[in-house]
């Protein structure tokens, strides 16, 4: 797959922002494996981010946690970015999928993120395809 990285411009900037984000379910619980749970939150992350101005330029969900690739404008700020994405999927996913409820919170409020340039971000969208869910650390329960 090929992406089409290109810089934004805009009246007063000219940039090329692009994040790599790594998140999991809440205990990395493996939501993906209920069926239609994956288009759904494809369906949503898309709409939610194309509403805010937020290019997609790669997404995979593994059975226990998402990459999302995104090119975005110098005023986003990235924890703004991962509660739009959580925010707008959350709610609309335990609607309609009642067995999420079962879970305290959708998604853990821990993240990884990594900025990219225009050299690394066809190594990124492999790598994401590559990326095993043994390659992350687990979050520990809270009481």
């Amino acid at each position: 797959m090929s992406i089409n990285i290109q810089r934004q411009i805009q009246r007063t900037t000219v940039s090329l922002i692009n994040y790599h984000f790594v998140f999991c379910p809440q205990y990395c619980r493996k939501i993906f494996n209920i069926q239609g749970v994956e288009d759904r939150f494809k369906e949503l992350t898309i709409a939610g981010c194309n509403k805010q101005g937020i290019e997609i330029l790669a997404l995979e969900c593994h059975i226990d946690h998402v990459h999302i690739f995104v090119s975005v404008l110098p005023a986003m700020s990235v924890p703004n970015i991962m509660k739009q994405i959580k925010v707008c999927t959350s709610l609309q996913l335990r609607k309609e999928f009642p067995q999420l409820n079962a879970m305290p919170s959708l998604w853990t409020r821990n993240y990884f993120v990594s900025t990219a340039c225009n050299v690394s971000s066809e190594t990124i969208t492999q790598g994401i395809r590559e990326f095993t869910p043994a390659d992350i650390v687990q979050d520990e329960p809270t009481r």
